[in-house]
This record gives C-alpha cells, sequence and structure tokens, in this order.
C-alpha cells in the first residue's frame, strides 16, 4: 500500500457511532497521525453548523469539507470557498419532494430551515448536529442562498427511487446522492467529496497516489475514486465496499481506528 500523506474522513458512519459519539479509540487514532506527520481533516453531508463539535477533539487545523464539500471552511468555521445550487433548480428539488410527500429541509450557511418541526428526522438532526431548526412558512424567500436541500424519509426504497429521478431531473445542474439511507442531499453543481479531496491535497503539496479516504456511503464514492488509498467501513453496503481498496470493521467496532492503525503502519 501507497506511503500515505494525508487522511480525510468522513463523519456520519464513519468517525462517528451511531449515536453520534466519537469514540476515545477514533480520538487516539488521530492523534497518532498527527504525531507521525500525517494530515487529517474531515468532509461530510453536513452543515457547517453540524461540524464545530469536532475541531477541538481532534486538533483539526486544515480546512474542513461541508455539504459534501461543496463548502470548504477553515477550523473556525469561516467559509474559504462557498458554492449554491442555483435557485430555480432548489425550486424543482423542494417541488418534486413535496411531491413525493418527502419531509424537506433547506440548509444555508448558518441556518437549517424547516416548514415541518415535528419531521420524522428533525429530532435526530438536532441531535447529530446540534443545532436547532429554523420553522418557515415557505422556501421561496431562500432559494437564493441554498447550500443543501435535503429530503428525509424513513421509507428507503421511496428514497432510492427519489433519488434516481432527481439525477435525471437536475443533470448536470445539481448534484443529488443519499448520504443516509433516510436522507437525500441535493448540493451544488460540478462539487462533491471528491474535489474537496482534490483541493485539499493541492493546497497541502500532497499527491493525491498519498491520500487515504475512509466512508461509508454513496456520496463517499468521489473520494475514493480519487484517493490512492480508500477504506470503506464495515457497516457500508456491498457496492461501497467493492469500490474501497481496503474494508475495515463497523463505526461500532472503531472501525475508522482500525483503518488507521492500517495507516500508520506504513510509516
Amino acid at each position: 500500500m501507497t506511503r500515505i500523506a494525508l487522511v480525510v474522513s468522513d463523519v456520519d458512519g464513519t468517525l462517528l457511532t451511531k449515536d453520534k459519539t466519537l469514540t476515545d479509540g477514533a480520538r487516539a487514532a488521530v492523534r497518532r497521525l498527527h504525531e507521525a506527520g500525517i494530515g487529517f481533516t474531515i468532509v461530510s453531508s453536513r452543515p457547517t453548523i453540524g461540524m464545530g463539535f469536532l475541531v477541538a477533539p481532534l486538533a483539526i487545523t486544515q480546512p474542513i469539507g461541508a455539504f459534501n464539500g461543496s463548502s470548504i471552511v477553515d477550523p473556525q468555521l469561516k467559509p474559504l470557498e462557498q458554492h449554491l445550487i442555483p435557485a430555480a433548480v432548489a425550486k424543482r428539488c423542494i417541488d418534486m419532494l413535496r411531491e413525493r410527500d418527502v419531509d424537506i429541509w433547506l440548509f444555508t450557511n448558518d441556518r437549517w430551515l424547516t416548514r415541518n418541526p415535528d419531521g420524522e428526522y428533525t429530532a435526530h438532526e438536532q441531535h447529530t448536529i446540534k443545532h436547532d431548526p429554523t420553522i418557515v412558512g415557505d422556501f421561496t424567500l431562500y432559494l437564493d442562498q441554498a447550500c443543501k436541500i435535503v429530503g428525509a424519509s424513513s421509507d428507503a426504497a421511496l428514497l432510492q427511487r427519489c433519488e434516481t429521478e432527481m439525477q435525471q431531473m437536475v443533470g448536470r445542474d445539481a448534484t443529488a446522492v443519499r448520504s443516509q439511507t433516510y436522507y437525500l442531499d441535493v448540493t451544488p453543481p460540478g462539487h462533491d467529496k471528491g474535489t474537496f479531496v482534490e483541493g485539499i491535497a493541492k493546497r497541502l503539496g500532497v499527491p493525491l497516489e498519498n491520500v487515504a479516504t475512509i466512508g461509508d456511503m454513496q456520496n463517499d464514492l468521489p473520494m475514493f475514486a480519487r484517493s490512492g488509498v480508500s477504506f470503506a467501513m464495515g457497516n457500508a453496503s456491498d457496492d461501497v465496499k467493492a469500490r474501497a481498496t481496503h474494508v475495515t470493521e463497523t463505526n461500532e467496532q472503531d472501525g475508522f481506528a482500525r483503518a488507521m492503525d492500517t495507516v500508520l503502519q506504513l510509516r
């Protein structure tokens, strides 16, 4: 395996357990990366406001990727580079999700907007990102500020169909991909976790072949494709595992820390 100089990690389902806990094992693994001189950062479908709690425990000093990498922020969460979904596209996506009776969230750089405070996954998202939603009567005033639109539903098959339909509908005008079986994320066009990996590697002067990535969902595949080494979590689906160079344990079995042990063996 290639000598690694930079690790880029997904957050939910990878770095965190199911209950959104950062384990002592994961924390210690990142500390060992720092001690070995290996760069470390995170990229997630999460909004910017939902990533700050990881910066101090992981001593992150590099830029972070929010909204599947379409927004890049510094460790103080100040935007370095930000992209938005075109307003007309945002409206089409919201209309489609509404027609299919899927709960809809709109994220701006610093706010989480919803029309439904009692949505099926609202409490779960509050716990996940450690932030409360702003309740609005209509999304119209915020269409030109959309960093991400989420369709949330416990009907995984419905959301999978919505993903296919959404991808066909938006074409190259947005990126639509599930970040969880219950979340369909729509983010700005031309940006994904893969473009984030390319950007951070270039910023740090690290060849892509010396980058390791780790994740568990379809939205992690673009960064698997760019990096020299990739790890799929044990809780990932078989198609995600098939696209990674290595498969580690699940996020409940400290799979992240085990993968980092493999990275460190090269040092």
